[in-house]
């Protein structure tokens, strides 16, 4: 036999395999026998890709395990891969056949207990608090008594009775509800679209904004309370212009919501109460102002009464202040009869003394001064004759004008003049009425008639309109035909002189 076959040896007639049919093969093997795995174990580095993809380690104090999350679920996890964290990673063990390394595809990770959660939770709050999402200065102050109330919370839960319930003992406000999950994974994404969605709302517009903002949720777990932990929502309570009440839990439960808060609330309940005042205690409050300011106004006036009628003793009495006045004034009466008369004789003397030189001599030299003008005025006879005899020879030399040239000059003259009278005439004549649409009532005899009695009795009347007269007759008179009259014809002035008749 041996020498039938050549160099033999031991496993040549095992079939031979490419590399992709070994890397294949060890990834069927791989796959089905871990195609549903739970690992526990510390994460380590960490790298997220453009695309998407986390990858990262999970390691004991022995071995590194590779993993890796693919986008569409690494968009979903609850708790995302943190340095240092311990989890419990749910997936399947896969090979990468290009580098012949196997990887556990992860569908769904979770801290390891609560031990893993509390270390998270204390590095991410050191995280935000270093970017100063947590500072003091950071704090918006509450409203004293809000208008608008909103609330984020879920609306079937007890915690919305309890505020509603509480805001209705203590000041009744209006409140906006944003339902909201406050469990799970939608939690975070909520809460934070809550926030921001009320801080959107324009001030005076169809939905009045609030003026305060409650997110309030019962106590529970720590598992229970994650959502109020993540990044999402706190970011969004510390960006929101409106101040935040965080009521998230009982008095000793603690989320990092809490700190991103203006003010934190042991319980929704004190959350409300919070919110607003109690309304008696304000009405007792602004009544005790009132009796305050009641109390200080009277006290203020009794001071200054007291002062008054302090500084009223120093004065000096009316009686002191007007007795010197009064008797000053007793002697000046006495006085003024004496006074008076002296001023009198006084003033008698100096007229006396002021008209002592208008005497007879005085009227003799007027007389004898008038007299000597007059005799003057008579030296100026011959003057007065040369003056007169000068008009004379004036006169004589306007005899030598043509006595036909001096008649045309006055005729002509006197037409102007009469020309101007008519013109007058005419104008205030009643001619000049009577075209402005007046008329003249006469009786049959020519007398004017002026008022309705007088031509009640006329049994006929003559009516002068500007261009003719008009007869008629009066009521309960024989009728007579109407004569119209032409108007008198108005004189005619030409150049000529005419007529004056």
């Amino acid at each position: 036999m041996s020498d039938l076959i050549d160099d033999p040896s031991p496993g040549q007639n095992v079939p031979e395999l490419s590399v992709s049919e070994i890397s294949g093969a060890i990834k069927r093997t791989l796959e089905g026998t871990f195609g549903r795995v739970r690992v526990k174990g510390e994460i380590g580095r960490v790298f997220r890709a453009q695309s998407g993809h986390l990858y990262f380690d999970i390691k004991d104090n022995k071995a590194v395990l590779a993993s890796i999350a693919w986008k569409g679920v690494a968009a979903n996890l609850r708790t995302l891969p943190e340095e240092g964290l311990e989890v419990v990673a749910t997936g399947r063990i896969s090979t990468f056949g290009a580098q012949s390394k196997y990887n556990l595809i992860i569908d769904d990770l979770s801290p390891a207990g609560v031990g893993a959660l509390m270390v998270m939770l204390e590095k991410r709050k050191k995280a935000l608090e270093a970017e100063g999402l947590f500072a003091p200065d950071q704090k918006k102050p509450i409203p004293y008594l809000p208008d608008v109330i909103g609330v984020v919370t879920s609306p079937s839960g007890a915690v919305i009775r309890d505020i509603l319930h509480r805001l209705r003992d203590r000041f009744p406000r209006k409140v906006l509800i944003w339902p909201v999950v406050v469990q799970g994974e939608k939690c975070a994404t909520e809460v934070a679209a809550a926030i921001r969605g009320f801080n959107a709302l324009a001030p005076g517009g169809p939905v009045p904004r609030p003026d305060v903002i409650i997110v309030a949720r019962g106590g529970g777990s720590l598992e229970d309370l994650w959502g109020f932990n993540e990044e999402l929502p706190i970011r969004a309570v510390a960006d929101s212009v409106i101040p935040v009440i965080s009521a998230v839990g009982h008095e000793t439960d603690t989320t990092l919501i809490d700190f991103a808060a203006d003010i934190r609330a042991p319980t929704p309940t004190a959350a409300a109460e919070l919110a607003v005042p109690v309304r008696v205690d304000l009405l007792a409050t602004l009544a005790s102002f009132d009796e305050r300011r009641l109390r200080g106004l009277a006290q203020g006036l009794g001071q200054r009464r007291d002062r008054l009628r302090d500084l009223a003793r120093i004065l000096p009495k009316p009686q002191a202040i007007l007795g010197e006045r009064l008797q000053s004034f007793d002697g000046l009466t006495a006085r003024l009869d004496g006074a008076l008369k002296g001023l009198a004789e006084r003033k008698r003397r100096e007229l006396a003394e002021k008209t002592g030189g208008f005497g007879p001599q005085i009227l003799k030299g007027f007389l004898r001064e008038r007299n000597d003008r007059l005799i003057g005025a008579n030296r100026m006879g011959p003057t007065l004759a040369r003056l007169v005899s000068t008009k004379r020879d004036q006169l004589k030399r306007t005899d030598r004008l043509s006595p036909d040239l001096l008649r045309r000059v006055v005729i002509k003259r006197d037409q102007d003049r009469l020309a101007a009278l008519d013109r007058m005439r005419q104008t205030l004549g009643y001619m000049e009425t009577l075209g402005r649409g007046y008329a003249v009532v006469r009786t049959g005899s020519g007398a004017v008639v002026a008022d309705l009695a007088a031509a009640q009795t006329q049994a006929a009347l003559e009516i002068e309109f500007r261009d003719g007269r008009l007869a008629t007759a009066n009521a309960g008179a024989p009728s007579k035909k109407p004569k119209a009259t032409k108007p008198p014809a108005k004189p005619k002035t030409g150049g000529d002189q005419g007529s004056l008749f």
